[in-house]
């Protein structure tokens, strides 16, 4: 996918971190590509020593790895850890050591999500049908854009989610302005319609505006 409004195009690393907060509302920041990738073997040295108990796997689309599978049973094999994959649902990688999927549901609407990302909606639904049929816990993620993916849109993902199954966790998040994109960071009383409009169909709706205390601290360990 080629999401227009991808925070990655911003900023690559964690937006939680201390370096990284106030990075990615800098007017006309492009984030630099990472300089190397690291070994799976790099990877767990660096891990050693931590009490790990939940690694998500995230960034800009970690599916796209082809060294995902390994590394996710690597890390089971090494510390045992349970393993959350967040992801766009337009490819499904071997999901053995992975035990849950959140996948960012873009738009229901087939001419938004290929003006969106240039991709169509069709592997994405059918790839989130077939991972409820294998029982893995499932969950789903939204980004609201004012004027374009609205409450309106929202509410359809959210009829869509809920068609799978209503107790699906669903969460829609507050869009922040990437690149020359016309949209604006919608407010919290528009994150609050679209809450109330997909709690008409999901039992479990959170949101995130944007100015929510961290509730741990965030450090970088590369």
């Amino acid at each position: 996918m080629r999401c227009q409004a991808c925070l990655c195009l911003k900023e690559i690393y964690d937006c939680h971190l201390d370096e990284t907060r106030d990075r990615i509302h800098w007017e006309g920041r492009v984030s630099q590509s990472p300089q190397k990738f690291l070994k799976i073997e790099h990877v767990i040295e660096l891990l050693n020593g931590l009490d790990l108990e939940t690694i998500f796997f995230m960034g800009m689309e970690p599916t796209v790895d082809p060294k995902l599978p390994q590394l996710a049973r690597e890390l089971r094999h090494t510390f045992g850890t349970r393993h959350i994959l967040l992801t766009n649902g337009l490819y499904l990688p071997p999901l053995d050591d992975i035990d849950e999927l959140v996948v960012s549901i873009k738009a229901v609407s087939e001419k938004i999500h290929l003006d969106y990302t240039k991709t169509s909606k069709v592997e994405v639904f059918r790839n989130f049908r077939r991972v409820f049929e294998m029982g893995k816990k499932l969950g789903a993620e939204s980004v609201l854009i004012p004027d374009y993916i609205d409450e309106e849109e929202i509410e359809r993902i959210a009829a869509f989610v809920s068609s799978v199954h209503r107790q699906i966790p669903y969460r829609i998040d507050a869009y922040l302005p990437v690149g020359n994109n016309p949209w604006r960071h919608p407010t919290a009383e528009e994150i609050g319609q679209a809450k109330e409009k997909a709690q008409n169909y999901l039992s479990n709706v959170s949101s995130i505006v944007g100015n929510e205390d961290l509730e741990f601290r965030v450090e970088r360990i590369y």
